[in-house]
């Protein structure tokens, strides 16, 4: 396994420890090796969907988690989806903590 998916994997898993467990069990079942036939139509609707975001039903939600699903079958996707999703990791944290300072202060 390369660097990227192993790093994808770490970021699932913890992904999937901060959600509730209905999800949390959804995304496990979703991530196993034979669900690739669910997994790739489901990241590109996803990610359609995420286009037509100024649609009443869909969002702009859809489209980081169609990329996510992507990445982990698309190689070419997994490092810009790594380093995306740890440059959102560091921005939330750190805003979460400046919040958290203004408060006590």
């Amino acid at each position: 396994m390369s660097k990227s998916a192993d790093r994808l994997n770490r970021l699932f898993d913890k992904l999937e420890s901060r959600t509730p467990a209905m999800a949390a069990k959804w995304l496990a079942r979703i991530r196993r090796p034979g669900a690739r036939w669910i997994r790739i139509p489901l990241g590109i609707l996803l990610v359609l969907g995420g286009i037509f975001s100024f649609l009443p039903v869909l969002g702009i939600w859809m489209l980081p988690l169609g990329l996510l699903l992507l990445a982990i079958d698309l190689i070419f996707l997994q490092g810009p989806v790594n380093m995306v999703v740890l440059r959102g990791t560091r921005k939330w944290t750190n805003w979460q903590r400046s919040r958290r300072d203004k408060k006590k202060g």
